[in-house]
């Protein structure tokens, strides 16, 4: 039984060929695995059969000598199998160099060191922007190489052929999908990023003939053939050195034949190539260049996808794999054809990755199934709102500093009638201070690890503070704490949610505000300052996370009769103070609707006030402060003028 040391086992193709040659039981497998994978390789490995013969060392190909224990490995090893890499063309340049590159090098001192066969998995990548035949004893043709990810794997490669010490082989697989049977893959990645807009052309008449531009040719294969090839050839022919195998497709479909093999598969028109690729692919090279550029990439990211993505959409290149073909074929490894696996490629990614999922509301009503939190959820206007989520069949998390408050608002919560027809929503209760920005990343990573997802964060938690600046000169630290709790909690939660919500490319962020903020009344100087800070934070953030389906609401909200207010006696008797029933449904419609602002007519009237009639609005605001007064409190009479919102 031969040894072999596997890096990047733990990754897309490295799990399936560790699968293979661990059933195989022709080999003792050693995994190289970073620390922080452990557990989920472990996980992956019960499942697997034969997964006794695997072993798994911690280290990492970035380090010096892999940063393993020198004890880890076999005194007698084999066969050391490179599979680690970083795949993500959208990677920064220097993580794939300390990567690809250095990682590499590593991985090739390792293997010349224990006299092992170094087995390389590399990519058609190398071959960058060359025209014509690109054969398995090609390499370094001068070809052009258009992104970072082109340059790493070509350097990577260039680093195993210096080697000639060293016995190696070199595996170039062409883009690699799902499993041709199951359709499945780990991530959205190379023409996957495509699948969401090719779906948009199923509103067009299936017999509709459409026009595309010849892009050209691309290459694809399916990860149980990359796999299947690599455990075949590993073995085969020992006495072989310095071999190269391409694991790509002999007869590669262009890109509107790989359309027209998906658009079954969501009802989409045929396409025909409209404009020669004679004419098509000198835009495409100009494209990569100057403001051309930079209008494309940014019309990449509008629809999330990679910029770098582009420059690898099709090949100039003619991969050539006749000599591997017949390798192949002599072991038995064939390659389907790109329209039979396609149905199960685009079944796969509709029903797993289409994101689209996650922003439509469900056909029993707008609430039902989505997981809301609301902070300020154990009181007042977010205990109303978390009341009518509840009752519409939303999951609502609520966050709140005082556990034992939270503990009974969700036995009340609990016994919400829900709507007719609608099954009640589930409720869970995490205590946090959304003023401590830890807690609140912890929060957010327990609540996602729980519940699996955050549809909508509702920043409801506040304080309120009703105080004249003279009788604040020696109070700085109110605004302070004011924006601790109003400004930066809601930072806090959002800063800590919005790379959950990029990933799902779906989420809401409603945010409870002021009129306040439109009035800029007397009185409530800290306050309105912390609010209309949120408003500002919200309004630039929503322009940059538009893309990425993230949306904002801001509910101007007056006066509520809410614990917050209670320290305020002349409140009480003031006419025209809104109910928390009657607040939380502005919350409700900003969650359903998702306006970008939530005015009331109160609002409203005193925005135009300010900006039609400045003076008169100024002097207005002025006799009101004037006829008023700070209430004892607020003139130290009385421990705290403050009243805490976040229980």
């Amino acid at each position: 039984m031969q040894t072999i040391l596997i890096t990047g086992g733990n990754g897309f193709i490295g799990r399936r060929v560790l699968e293979r040659l661990a059933q195989s039981g022709e080999y003792t497998v050693f995994a190289l695995i970073r620390q922080r994978s452990t557990h989920d390789f472990a996980s992956f490995l019960s499942r697997v059969d034969g997964g006794d013969r695997v072993f798994t060392v911690n280290g990492d190909i970035a380090e010096p000598g892999l940063g393993l224990d020198p004890t880890a490995l076999p005194q007698q090893l084999d066969h050391v199998l490179h599979l680690a890499a970083i795949y993500d063309m959208d990677a920064s340049a220097a993580a794939q160099h300390r990567v690809n590159i250095e990682g590499t090098r590593n991985v090739v001192e390792l293997a010349h060191t224990a006299g092992a066969t170094m087995h390389h998995v590399s990519s058609i990548a190398v071959s960058g922007d060359h025209r014509g035949r690109y054969t398995e004893t090609d390499f370094d043709l001068g070809q052009p190489l258009p992104t970072p990810y082109h340059q790493t794997k070509f350097e990577a490669e260039m680093t195993v052929r210096e080697r000639t010490d060293l016995t190696w082989r070199i595996y170039r697989p062409a883009i690699v999908v799902g499993d041709a049977t199951s359709g499945r893959i780990d991530k959205v990645d190379g023409p996957y990023y495509f699948f969401e807009s090719l779906a948009l052309l199923s509103v067009l008449p299936s017999w509709l003939p459409v026009p595309f531009p010849n892009l050209g040719k691309t290459n694809i294969v399916p990860v149980d053939f990359v796999a299947d090839s690599i455990c075949a050839l590993l073995p085969a022919d020992p006495d072989k050195q310095h071999a190269v195998y391409h694991l790509s497709d002999p007869n590669p479909p262009s890109i509107t034949d790989m359309y027209n093999a998906l658009s079954p598969s969501f009802g989409g028109p045929r396409a025909f190539n409209a404009l020669p690729n004679g004419l098509v692919q000198p835009l495409v090279l100009r494209s990569r260049k100057g403001r051309l550029r930079t209008a494309r990439d940014a019309v990449a990211r509008g629809r999330n996808i990679p910029p770098a993505v582009l420059d690898a959409v099709s090949f100039s290149a003619d991969f050539r794999a006749d000599a591997t073909s017949r390798t192949l074929a002599d072991l038995g490894v064939t390659l389907p054809a790109f329209p039979d696996y396609a149905p199960m490629i685009w079944s796969y990614w509709r029903d797993r990755l289409d994101t689209r999922a996650n922003r439509q509301p469900s056909a029993d009503g707008p609430l039902v199934g989505r997981n809301i939190l609301i902070t300020g959820g154990s009181s007042g206007i977010g205990k109303a709102t978390a009341a009518m989520c509840v009752a519409r069949g939303a999951n609502v998390s609520i966050s709140a500093r005082d556990p034992a408050h939270l503990t009974s608002t969700v036995t009340e919560l609990l016994a919400v009638a829900p709507k007719p027809g609608i099954t009640r929503g589930e409720v869970h209760a995490y205590p946090c201070d959304v003023a401590d920005e830890k807690a609140c990343r912890e929060l957010v990573a327990r609540i996602v690890a729980e519940q699996d997802h955050v549809d909508v964060l509702v920043n409801n938690a506040g304080h309120s503070i009703r105080r004249e600046a003279f009788n604040s000169v020696d109070r700085a630290h109110d605004y302070r704490r004011l924006m601790d709790v109003n400004y930066f909690g809601t930072v806090n939660l959002t800063l800590a949610l919005l790379p959950h919500m990029r990933r799902r490319q779906a989420g809401h962020i409603v945010n409870v505000t002021s009129v306040a903020v439109q009035a800029h009344g007397p009185r409530f100087s800290a306050y309105t300052a912390s609010k209309s800070a949120i408003e500002a934070f919200s309004d630039v953030v929503a322009v940059e996370t538009r893309s990425s389906h993230i949306t904002f609401s801001n509910v101007r909200l007056p006066l509520t009769k809410t614990p917050m207010i209670a320290p305020t006696n002349s409140y009480k008797r003031l006419p025209g103070v809104w109910s928390t029933e009657k607040s939380a449904a502005r919350v409700l419609h900003a969650i359903t609707d998702r306006p970008a602002t939530v005015n009331t007519a109160q609002g409203n009237l005193i925005g135009f006030a300010r900006h039609a009639f400045p003076k008169t609005t100024g002097r207005a605001m002025t006799a009101t402060y004037l006829m008023g007064a700070d209430s004892r409190a607020a003139r130290g009479e009385r421990s705290s003028a403050t009243h805490d919102f976040r229980r």
